[in-house]
């Protein structure tokens, strides 16, 4: 089974972007992500409708890290600190040595390979530090941006269900796409 441990803290740089913790000092992006009903649009996940709900969702996510049960990194430009995104490995499944990868991004940020390099990386720590096997994302099959993202990182769609998750009253579909360790 996966042994896994987050502290202290992985911070990762790539090119252009530094992925560092979320902190309480984000609430105000992490509001605008999770309250902007464009980003939130393909999020099959409740509208965040204060700052004191966007402050549980990064204790949330603070406990899932200190729990080492997922790992959410901001999403940052590295000539700039304020989150402009978030990235990262939710519904670990240990036993089966697979997570899941999500992400968002503030929509002005949007078509600049923003998302495809953090995946990258965020990938690359899910296979060699992690110790994933497989790293599968979720998504609607209305999002052809994030489809883009996936495939541009070598994931291939693995499965297409129909009405399989049921979110305010309706059902609605979820494309799952897939990227396996390479040997």
């Amino acid at each position: 089974m996966l042994s896994l441990n987050f502290s202290p803290f992985p911070n990762i740089e790539t090119e252009r972007l530094l992925l560092r913790r979320v902190d309480k000092k984000d609430v105000n992006e992490i509001f605008e992500l999770r309250s902007n009903i464009e980003t939130m649009k393909y999020i099959p996940r409740p509208i965040v409708k204060s700052i004191e709900e966007a402050l549980e969702h990064i204790a949330n996510i603070d406990e899932k890290i200190k729990a080492n049960e997922g790992i959410n990194w901001a999403i940052t430009l590295k000539n700039d600190t304020r989150l402009i995104g978030i990235i990262g490995h939710y519904r670990i499944k240990p036993e089966h040595f697979r997570a899941e990868i999500g992400y968002m991004l503030l929509p002005e940020y949007n078509g600049k390979g923003i998302v495809t390099e953090a995946v990258n990386e965020v990938v690359n720590y899910g296979f060699n530090t992690m110790n994933l096997h497989s790293i599968e994302a979720i998504i609607s099959p209305d999002n052809l941006a994030s489809e883009k993202v996936l495939q541009k990182n070598g994931f291939i769609k693995e499965a297409y269900f129909k009405q399989n998750e049921c979110f305010n009253g309706r059902f609605i579909d979820t494309v799952i796409y897939s990227l396996l360790k390479k040997p």
